[in-house]
């Protein structure tokens, strides 16, 4: 499998995955849209239960790696898997680009319990790490426990910058999430994902062939 070796390079995807996975409409967001409306902190403290869950899950699965050799078959596996999803995710929320998600999550559960049990209780996030998150992590290890410590970092400070910043904006003003802020968040995302699921997919038959 091709690997990203400069670390400026990998933190960059990482950032860029990262972001277009927290801005999809999902679970947390909208749970985070329920507390806003009463809390411009709600964002930051469903960010802290969301990393309650999240930091243990990435470092098991980091030292589970780095215990274990993994074939090159299986990292290709992972590869070919995580990019497919990718492009999957990418053509999903083209296709639903026009659609408007609802949620059903209680506004009465405290933010930081809130953002722990939505985050365990969402099956798409354990596929995530499962899959792509297994294939950023198995880039990261080429720059020790150090580099995925900070790609962890980054990881998470993503999910954290964006749910306190559009829980304070839309405490600020109910009209921040507007129809053309989502439309263009979607196709950033869509970019996004499109573009590294096919990275992610031509890295892995490009070993598979080599």
């Amino acid at each position: 499998m091709v690997y990203i070796t400069e670390f400026p390079m990998f933190l960059a995807s990482v950032l860029l995955i990262s972001l277009s996975g927290v801005l999809m409409p999902g679970p947390l967001f909208a749970i985070t849209i329920k507390k806003a409306a009463k809390s411009k902190i709600s964002g930051a403290l469903i960010a802290i239960g969301h990393g309650v869950v999240e930091f243990p899950l990435m470092f098991l699965i980091f030292f589970i790696l780095s215990e274990v050799e993994v074939p090159m078959i299986a990292q290709i596996a992972v590869g070919l898997v995580g990019g497919a999803l990718m492009i999957f995710m990418g053509v999903q929320t083209y296709h639903n680009r026009h659609r408007q998600e609802a949620f059903t999550i209680s506004p009465k559960r405290d933010s930081v319990i809130a953002g722990i049990y939505t985050t365990a209780a969402n099956a798409g996030f354990i596929l995530w790490w499962l899959t792509i998150g297994t294939t950023l992590i198995l880039n990261a290890k080429l720059f020790g426990l150090l580099g995925f410590s900070i790609f962890a970092g980054v990881h998470w400070f993503t999910d954290f910058a964006w749910y306190t910043a559009a829980a304070f904006l839309i405490f600020k003003s109910q009209r921040f999430w507007n129809d053309r802020v989502r439309m263009g968040i979607t196709l950033f995302c869509v970019v996004v994902f499109i573009g590294f699921g096919a990275f992610f997919m031509g890295s892995a038959l490009w070993s598979l062939l080599a």
